[in-house]
């Protein structure tokens, strides 16, 4: 049995989508099994629960399926635009939890106005979604070389609008910790950006 590369090439992921653009499964398997831990990764970091992240990235492998076709690799690297896909059903995922939440049982984040005006409406498709622009792709690029724990601490900070004291308490983590990783993660995004 062949071991499969741990970060897979863009070329590689956009020959894949062109296959699952012509409704090739083993391809979209072999997509899944490339790049499924890190799009899961951008899930979870959004919906906190592991259960809906997992079945945010379902959704999300059911979109790629279908929009594949609509991938333009002169417009985003395939990761990408498969992780616009899995942001924008994991966001629609709190949307819906938000909406059948009339007690607020259900979601372990307040959703705030803050995390609306941030957030995109549900009139574009995902293949429009995944045509960001310049300064966010840099963005995403930038916030993916952050360490785990500090892109956890700022997506929180700045995603959801929580408080430093909010984010120790979710994370059980010091609250000197967070403001640690809040900071540091914050300076090396502004190096990253104006060095892109």
């Amino acid at each position: 049995m062949t071991t499969l590369p741990n970060e897979p090439t863009p070329p590689v992921l956009a020959a894949l989508l062109a296959r699952v653009a012509e409704r090739d499964a083993g391809a979209l398997r072999t997509l899944y099994e490339l790049t499924s831990a890190k799009l899961f990764g951008v899930a979870l970091r959004i919906l906190v629960k592991r259960e809906w992240a997992e079945e945010a990235l379902q959704e999300s492998f059911v979109n790629i399926w279908r929009y594949a076709g609509d991938y333009r690799e002169a417009l985003a690297a395939p990761l990408t635009w498969m992780s616009a896909i899995v942001r924008n059903r994991a966001l629609d995922f709190l949307r819906r939890q938000k909406a059948g939440a009339s007690d607020g049982s259900a979601m372990t984040t307040e959703w705030t106005d803050t995390l609306d005006e941030v957030i995109a409406g549900d009139e574009r498709d995902p293949a429009e979604s995944a045509l960001l622009s310049e300064q966010a792709k840099r963005l995403a690029i930038c916030m993916s070389r952050l360490d785990a724990s500090q892109r956890q601490a700022v997506a929180l900070a700045y995603l959801r609008d929580q408080s430093h004291s909010e984010i120790a308490e979710q994370l059980a983590v010091p609250l000197g910790t967070i403001k640690s990783w809040v900071r540091r993660g914050l300076e090396k995004l502004k190096i990253c950006m104006g060095a892109q």
